[in-house]
């Protein structure tokens, strides 16, 4: 008769611990392989299969969590336009003067595209559907909102001041800011091939920032 050693007797005496399920990591973690799938290959190429490779899970626990590749790419979307415009709204920019106001906004602007390339890849993936997706959200748009409310109060406050000359348009400027902002990081390969300009060298860095800054500044100072 063959006996169990003591010590393996007690412990299969020990019930096992039942696996813990946290369906918002999970749920982050698809996101995250999905975001890095849609950047390398677009919407059109990506692979739910790759993705679930990616987080060591199965197509079925992605389709549980979104109901479809589209619906994954709509919340990545989501994500991607809601981690800029949360991080925006930590920035107080209601307790500064308008014109640190207008330098810290441009500074987040111009530091987060730097370091976010997957969010101007993928934006620029959705303009190639000519923004089919976004259209679909409207909590992106509630989202956007936030920065021209923002910048409003910012010129609002300027000009009753004096600093800044009247009838600015918050949407302009905003625009002002992305497109150079979204333009150094989408081009920055094909610009820095042709003119052999590194991007990416810390120094060229700060002085583009600083150029963002002064050239808006000058643009909306009061004359």
């Amino acid at each position: 008769m063959t006996t169990i050693p003591e010590a393996d007797a007690h412990a299969a005496d020990v019930p096992r611990k039942p696996r813990k399920n946290n369906p918002e990591k999970t749920r982050e973690n698809i996101l995250q392989a999905a975001i890095t799938e849609f950047v390398e290959q677009g919407l059109a190429g990506a692979r739910v299969d790759a993705i679930a490779e990616r987080t060591h899970t199965s197509k079925r626990m992605i389709y549980y969590y979104f109901s479809s590749k589209e619906q994954l790419y709509l919340e990545v979307l989501e994500k991607l336009y809601g981690d800029i415009r949360g991080t925006e709204a930590k920035l107080h920019l209601d307790e500064l003067t308008p014109v640190e106001g207008i330098r810290r906004l441009v500074e987040f602007s111009f530091d987060h595209h730097d370091r976010n390339e997957d969010f101007v890849r993928i934006v620029c993936n959705e303009n190639m559907h000519k923004g089919e997706y976004v259209k679909k959200s409207t909590s992106i748009r509630e989202l956007n909102k936030t920065v021209l409310l923002a910048l409003a109060d910012l010129l609002r406050r300027g000009t009753e001041q004096g600093v800044f000359r009247p009838g600015l348009d918050a949407m302009d400027v905003h625009l002002m800011i992305s497109s150079f902002c979204f333009y150094r990081v989408s081009n920055k390969h094909t610009f820095g091939q042709l003119f052999q300009v590194d991007f990416n060298e810390a120094t060229l860095k700060l002085h583009h920032r600083e150029m963002l800054c002064e050239s808006l500044l000058r643009f909306i100072q009061a004359p």
